[in-house]
């Protein structure tokens, strides 16, 4: 079976357009996001310009999206008008992909692009970070940031400080005011550097870093389904992408940007607003927030994905008296606008054909913790008094999955009941947890210290949370009913 390039030779999917737009960033999200809405846009004749994205990262899909000419089949599935449909694409947005670590200079090359006006950007939650120790001397810079920051200068030395060459910035990670973020992190990074007065005011004033918000659920490669599509489509695609039709992305931006991005004009769901902040939050913590406070425990139990745990008997429930009980009263917001949301979300969950893996959702997942949950306990706690137990268990769920296993760089090999498992986390935060165990001697006590350990570390947690009434203890009780019982039986300890 050919390839999908070789299939494609001579058909017309878009050449000669220029690089518009630099996306650091090759996976799925995006591919199955941004991408598929540049590629709506050329096709209507709105935007033409293509994509060339940077892989951030030492591993990832650069080498691959190259050898199939950056095209790859989109396949959406969701609800129209009360019908399940499904809608499949070859996506032609992108122009090629970029090593960071083999081809640094072809990527700072591309700042010298007089065509270029948009960065795009999904480094993960823990990729808006600011790194002490980065440096515009490394080939490339550590963080993403950093070179983001290295990118920027090399396009202002080039261009003199012209203000009519500055960029205009979408990040789409998950973290609050990602734009504001990443904009305060290069210019502290400038001037960490040493880098001139000038280029520093050209960052501040003539490159616009816009907050956003991105909402779509891409479970990715169909791997369960992989050879039937591939029989069907009658070609080889490396890179498939699996996402649900439903699609939102809200931008707080001028109102003259959306003109040189008319999405609405290609009768995409983009949204353009003088404040996010409503969406951001009931999205975040509904949506986002119930994934990642299911993902630890339902893994654990050998309950795999997503549609699956919410309907099942014991994680379903987990998962609306979560949301219902625990997520939605900690906000405070139109409680109506709220219950709406999530019974839509809900019920995108039921997608069947949106198989999406908790083993994928568990990616970086202390830090999507840390901005996905963590405010929902927080806000419960000040508004009713007490901690909301399932979004601690969920902590003690997630603590426990770590307990034992091998680190290996970014991956963690652990097991669970289903067997070996690995997950890819932060290095800090894959040694933060394999410390916190260390403290554990197999009695109650020692996981009473386990339990302190883990909420005093401000530096994973963004605070101090033993200063929380109460936390430490229930944290304790919730981990030892999990090491004696299991995950599914500690689980009635929510309810006592």
């Amino acid at each position: 079976m050919k390839p999908l390039n070789k299939i494609l030779v001579g058909s017309k999917y878009p050449e000669g357009l220029p690089e518009r737009v630099i996306q650091f960033g090759e996976g799925n999200f995006l591919r199955a996001f941004v991408d598929w809405m540049f590629h709506k846009l050329n096709k209507e004749g709105l935007f033409n310009g293509r994509v060339v994205v940077v892989q951030p990262l030492p591993q990832g899909l650069a080498d691959k999206l190259n050898e199939q000419d950056g095209l790859y089949t989109l396949f959406l599935y969701g609800y129209q008008e009360g019908e399940l449909v499904e809608k499949r694409e070859i996506i032609s947005s992108i122009s090629r992909a970029l090593n960071s670590y083999t081809q640094w200079a072809e990527v700072l090359a591309c700042a010298t692009n007089p065509d270029l006006e948009f960065i795009i950007s999904n480094t993960t939650e823990a990729g808006i970070a600011y790194d002490p120790e980065d440096s515009l001397d490394l080939n490339p810079p550590r963080s993403f940031p950093g070179k983001l920051a290295a990118f920027l200068y090399r396009r202002f030395q080039h261009f003199q400080g012209d203000p009519q060459k500055g960029m205009i910035l979408l990040p789409c990670e998950l973290i609050e005011r990602n734009g504001d973020n990443l904009k305060r992190i290069v210019l502290q990074l400038a001037q960490d550097w040493g880098l001139p007065a000038k280029f520093r005011e050209w960052v501040e004033h003539c490159n616009l870093f816009l907050n956003t918000l991105v909402d779509r659920v891409v479970p990715g490669y169909p791997r369960d389904r992989a050879e039937i599509l591939a029989q069907e489509l009658g070609y080889r695609d490396d890179l498939m992408v699996v996402g649900e039709l439903f699609h939102l992305w809200v931008i707080e931006g001028p109102e003259e940007i959306k003109e040189k991005l008319p999405f609405h004009q290609a009768g995409l769901n983009v949204i353009w607003t003088p404040d996010l902040t409503p969406y951001r939050t009931r999205k975040v913590r509904i949506l986002n927030g119930i994934h990642t406070a299911t993902a630890a425990p339902a893994f654990l139990a050998g309950v795999d994905t997503v549609r699956e745990a919410v309907e099942h008997p014991v994680w379903g429930s987990f998962m609306k008296e979560a949301i219902f009980e625990e997520i939605i009263p900690s906000m405070d917001l139109d409680m109506e606008m709220l219950k709406e949301f999530a019974r839509e979300v809900l019920e995108r969950f039921r997608n069947p054909y949106i198989i999406h893996y908790w083993q994928s959702i568990l990616l970086n997942t202390t830090s999507k913790y840390q901005t996905r949950v963590l405010p929902s306990i927080l806000g419960y706690l000040e508004r009713k008094g007490v901690l909301p137990p399932r979004l601690v268990f969920s902590l003690a769920a997630l603590a426990y999955l770590f307990k034992e296993g091998r680190i290996s760089g970014r991956k963690f090999i652990g097991q669970r009941p289903k067997g070996e498992f690995t997950l890819e986390d932060d290095p800090k935060a894959l040694a933060f947890w394999q410390e916190a165990w260390e403290k554990y001697q197999g009695t109650e006590e020692s996981l009473h210290e386990v339990a302190s350990f883990i909420l005093r570390r401000s530096d994973i947690w963004g605070q101090d949370l033993t200063s929380l009434p109460g936390l430490v203890d229930i944290l304790a009780r919730y981990l030892e009913a999990i090491v004696s019982q299991g995950i599914q039986a500690a689980l009635s300890k929510c309810s006592e």
